[in-house]
């Protein structure tokens, strides 16, 4: 069987396939993406179908990506996760830099909790590293919001395995954010790691950005399964470790619905073969 649940640090349940808000903004993760009401409804209907992880980020719009999250689905219903991210800037389309210092972090994490309407941010990630402030001051700073009670849970974004073991000497690490899918695997170390301490593993880029719904090991499987190809890619995630917990994103209800229908795709042994070769 494949589990449908992950707990987060051992104690928060989630449906494994979440739902990602980066597709409700505008190219480059810049302003709006078409009307405000569609964006709503694809969030409503992802939650209407069982999703109970729901990742978002302070720089998608910016801002824009949360209040739509608050504006859709609060009050929140019991048991849904909201993870978002903070610790990146955005001043134009897909123009960003990293910022790490506590106070900024820590006003990040405020404007996010008014945004969302929220007391307590389930999953606070810290969107990157950033290389001009020591690793212990920045994760000081979300350990101090966390003792305050304005995070729960702490995660990190595009990390190594060696970044992430150096956070686990210095803080509880409940997630970790990185490429991965069938094609990328440079983070498989990382995945080890989260394996072997139960920490979750949320793959962004899980369909390669498209290029997975055309690949044609993904397409031959899905002929054979009478499912769409994205379906196969996401599907393989699902199988290929219980820590992956995909939130793939999209602004479109029909995409929604072929997205969430992966959960349902079994893969057999030879299935599992063809997709893990990489030839």
């Amino acid at each position: 069987m494949i589990p449908e649940i992950f707990e987060l640090a051992g104690r928060l349940p989630v449906r494994r396939l979440g739902y990602g808000t980066a597709q409700l903004t505008g190219p480059g993760y810049w302003g709006p993406r078409g009307e405000a009401r569609n964006a709503v409804a694809v969030l409503r209907r992802a939650v209407e179908r069982g999703v109970t992880l729901i990742d978002t980020a302070d720089n998608y719009g910016p801002s824009i990506a949360e209040e739509l999250v608050a504006e859709a689905l609060y009050p929140y219903p019991a048991g849904l996760v909201i993870a978002t991210k903070g610790g990146v800037v955005r001043t134009g389309p897909d123009a960003w830099h990293i910022e790490g210092r506590p106070e900024r972090l820590r006003a990040m994490c405020e404007a996010s909790l008014r945004r969302l309407r929220l007391d307590t941010i389930d999953l606070y990630q810290l969107h990157r590293l950033d290389p001009d402030v020591p690793m212990a001051e920045q994760l000081g700073a979300l350990d101090e919001l966390r003792r305050e009670g304005k995070i729960r849970h702490i995660g990190l974004d595009s990390v190594t395995a060696e970044q992430l073991d150096a956070a686990r000497e210095l803080t509880d690490i409940a997630s970790v954010q990185n490429r991965y899918n069938r094609t990328d695997r440079a983070s498989e170390p990382l995945l080890t790691l989260c394996e072997a301490h139960g920490i979750a593993f949320l793959p962004w880029f899980p369909l390669g950005n498209g290029s997975l719904t055309t690949d044609r090991v993904c397409t031959d499987i899905a002929a054979a399964h009478g499912v769409a190809p994205g379906q196969i890619a996401l599907a393989w995630l699902l199988h290929r470790s219980p820590v992956l917990c995909p939130t793939p994103g999209t602004g479109s209800l029909a995409h929604l619905e072929e997205n969430l229908g992966s959960a349902a795709v079994r893969l057999g042994e030879e299935d599992m073969s063809r997709l893990d070769a990489l030839s």
